[in-house]
């Protein structure tokens, strides 16, 4: 008798008399900005895994197979957009056979979707470099444009987990709460550098400038994705001199070398920038990246 009342619960849970405990959803980004913004809506209700780990180039994360299994089981797939991702997403999301996170599909969150890009090319001709035909994707170093992710990756949790609506809205409200106060001091501290001229290696900073006031001078790189020649390099540095171009911005993803011989060369102050979290130590999350950006440009523009 003992032993028939023991075996109770587990008959009427089997039965669903009791509620089983809600899984997670299982959410996979692209890049490490939309893993910790996905780990702050979503708290205790999310399992959240990124492709890259921050020192990637965001245009080309290198393919593993552990990444099919990933996107072959998982609820959402976050993604910057603007073509950022299509070296390697479309063939990782054809191989993962999960129709729930293909284009179109609920479980497919491109965080682009109400961001105005900039750049747009007039010619998507190869002989112009790796180009990006919708625009340039690095809105994210904007953390206005930052905030218009946040706001759909929330709405594609609310969609795919309603049941915990309230729980993600307050983590929403609470989450651009703290960035709003973070912008307010970033806008500060780099006020004082509003129209200082810097060049970066790669075209990532064009909304960053913006944002902050800042004059986007050029790139090291010739073309997108196109490495510098001997002629690009001297004329960049005459200009560079004749402007009196204060910063070099050498993103973690490329060579140090000739970012530091235009440094040296024009007398310029050579930065290092991450892009995304995780690309320098110590910025493990969005706010602390662009905390570290904000501190470095604004110490390198004095």
């Amino acid at each position: 008798m003992k032993f028939k009342f023991l075996l109770i619960p587990f008959v009427v849970a089997a039965l669903g008399l009791f509620p089983a405990r809600a899984a997670k959803l299982r959410v996979v980004t692209t890049l490490t900005d939309l893993a910790d913004f996905t780990r702050n809506l979503g708290g205790e209700f999310v399992e959240v895994r990124s492709l890259a780990s921050g020192v990637e180039d965001t245009h080309g994360v290198p393919m593993k197979p552990s990444f099919v299994t990933l996107l072959n089981r998982a609820d959402l797939v976050v993604l910057i957009g603007f073509d950022c991702e299509h070296v390697f997403l479309p063939a990782l999301l054809e191989a993962s056979k999960n129709p729930r996170i293909l284009p179109g599909k609920s479980g497919y969150v491109d965080c682009s979707q109400g961001v105005s890009p900039v750049d747009i090319p007039k010619s998507t001709d190869h002989s112009e470099g790796d180009v990006h035909p919708y625009g340039n994707p690095h809105y994210m170093l904007d953390p206005l444009l930052a905030k218009t992710a946040v706001g759909n990756i929330a709405r594609a949790l609310i969609a795919a987990a309603p049941e915990h609506a309230a729980e993600f809205v307050r983590n929403r409200q609470g989450y651009l709460a703290k960035l709003d106060a973070k912008i307010i001091g970033w806008e500060q501290e780099l006020a004082p550098c509003k129209g200082v001229k810097f060049v970066s290696y790669h075209e990532h900073w064009p909304y960053f400038a913006a944002r902050f006031g800042l004059q986007y001078f050029g790139t090291i790189e010739l073309k997108p994705g196109v490495d510098p020649t001997p002629r690009h390099i001297e004329q960049l540095i005459a200009s560079m001199k004749s402007e009196r171009v204060p910063v070099v911005v050498r993103e973690p993803q490329f060579p140090e070398k000739v970012p530091t011989l235009i440094a040296r060369q024009t007398g310029a102050k050579l930065i290092t920038l991450p892009i995304m979290p995780g690309g320098v130590p110590d910025t493990t999350t969005y706010i602390a990246e662009m905390d570290y950006i904000v501190h470095t440009f604004a110490a390198a523009a004095k």
